[in-house]
């Protein structure tokens, strides 16, 4: 589908985010458009996964608005917007490490739970048929992953690129609408990048599934996204089509350290 088809589901509008007087966000807009895969990249510091924060409610912007599915968003809390459909992975690994893959998936279901906390308590009744109704889901999707293999493992016992698909199916668990991945290669090798680079592309194909990724390694990002928007020290120097980026004198400056 041509980007002109496609519907904005979310827009950031003229964002200025300040901490004392460090700029970490200045006027920067952008849209999201359904069905897509939008990366954001840039240098270290250019203030990528702050752009992320706000989005998903970490942080509040000083200025500017957040349109999503066409409404004004108010200020709200992760847990708000998480409800809204919109789920997060983390820079750094961010899953309960004593307990195992399943039992990480199924924390990502708790928004999906009706039954009150007394039917949970006690396991009884509507509560056991729930937990058996969203435990399938969770394991289609450790199917979809790959990692059947771990289901009853430990994460934390588990190396660093199973633990990034973890954390991935554990959003995927959440069925959002629009996924927010926050340098989902980091540290990864090159048969792990290559990996997660194909179980993005079938969580974007197959579900449907919205995506927005910060990403440092720009031959991934060139292979992934269908359009990128370039940060630097907290300004936006370009926004289009990866060729687009590539070719812009502005962005390669910026990635060779051209001085300010």
């Amino acid at each position: 589908m041509s980007s002109e088809q496609k519907k904005v589901m979310m827009e950031v509008k003229n964002i200025n985010l300040r901490f004392g007087g460090v700029i970490a966000i200045q006027d920067v807009s952008f849209d999201i458009q359904e069905g897509e895969i939008r990366a954001i990249i840039g240098p270290n510091g250019a203030g990528k996964s702050s752009m992320l924060n706000v989005i998903n409610g970490f942080y509040h912007p000083q200025e500017g608005e957040i349109w999503f599915r066409g409404e004004k968003r108010p200020s709200m809390e992760p847990y708000e917007v998480a409800k809204t459909g919109i789920a997060r992975t983390f820079q750094n690994i961010a899953l309960f490490k004593g307990m195992t893959t399943i039992e990480n998936v199924m924390t990502g279901r708790q928004l999906q739970m009706n039954k009150n906390f007394f039917w949970q308590l006690f396991r009884y009744g509507p509560a056991i048929e729930e937990e058996v109704m969203h435990r399938k889901r969770c394991e289609e999707i450790i199917d979809f992953l790959e990692i059947n293999h771990i289901r009853k493992s430990p994460v934390g016992s588990l190396p660093y690129g199973l633990q990034k698909r973890v954390e991935l199916a554990r959003a995927l668990a959440m069925e959002p609408d629009l996924l927010l991945l926050d340098e989902p290669m980091a540290g990864m090798n090159v048969e792990e990048k290559q990996d997660m680079s194909r179980f993005i592309i079938d969580v974007n194909e197959e579900f449907g599934t919205t995506i927005a990724l910060i990403e440092h390694d720009m031959a991934v990002v060139m292979d992934l996204a269908d359009r990128v928007v370039v940060l630097d020290y907290g300004k936006m120097l370009a926004d289009g089509t990866p060729k687009e980026v590539q070719s812009n004198q502005a962005v390669i400056d910026a990635y060779l350290g051209v001085a300010h």
